[in-house]
């Protein structure tokens, strides 16, 4: 039972990997960018909103060979810049749906690629893992463990937090 999700995953890259040759100008340290991928979630990169739309068609055209659909109530569009306008991208007729933000492996990602929101999230997420840890406060723990201890456990989350 527990290769179905193994297998759906190496089928799903197979698919993928097959409907997206040649495809792509998102370039990342000198290297075409596609996709990042993780688990069952695809996320499709181009520059231009015709290439994505391209590159959606024979994902779709593909996938339809192999019995494969893509759920189009599910799937999203976001374009990322300093001046975000919607994105006309269509699955079968239907419309894809524009968002602002989603959360993708935990953190926020904005169509205006600022990520104060995030850090804001993470601050509050160290506040109360802060707040929780009263012993800190109220302990006869020598001062110097205890600052150690903010460091190790508090500081910790909040930087993980400025880094995404």
């Amino acid at each position: 039972m527990l290769f179905l999700p193994i297998l759906f995953n190496l089928y799903s890259e197979c698919i993928t990997k097959e409907a997206l040759e040649g495809f792509g100008d998102f370039k990342i340290g000198g290297q075409i960018i596609r996709t990042v991928k993780y688990a069952d979630e695809l996320v499709l990169l181009a520059k231009e909103e015709k290439v994505l739309q391209d590159m959606i068609d024979k994902l779709m055209e593909t996938g339809g060979c192999y019995g494969m659909e893509m759920n189009v109530e599910k799937t999203k569009v976001m374009r990322i810049s300093s001046q975000p306008l919607s994105v006309q991208n269509m699955i079968d007729q239907k419309q894809l749906e524009n968002v602002e933000s989603f959360k993708y492996l935990g953190s926020i990602i904005t169509n205006y690629g600022i990520c104060t929101c995030e850090i804001k999230c993470r601050f509050a997420l160290a506040k109360n893992a802060f707040n929780k840890k009263r012993v800190l406060f109220t302990s006869t723990l020598d001062l110097e463990l205890r600052k150690r201890l903010v460091k190790c456990y508090i500081w910790s989350i909040t930087l993980y937090g400025a880094e995404t």
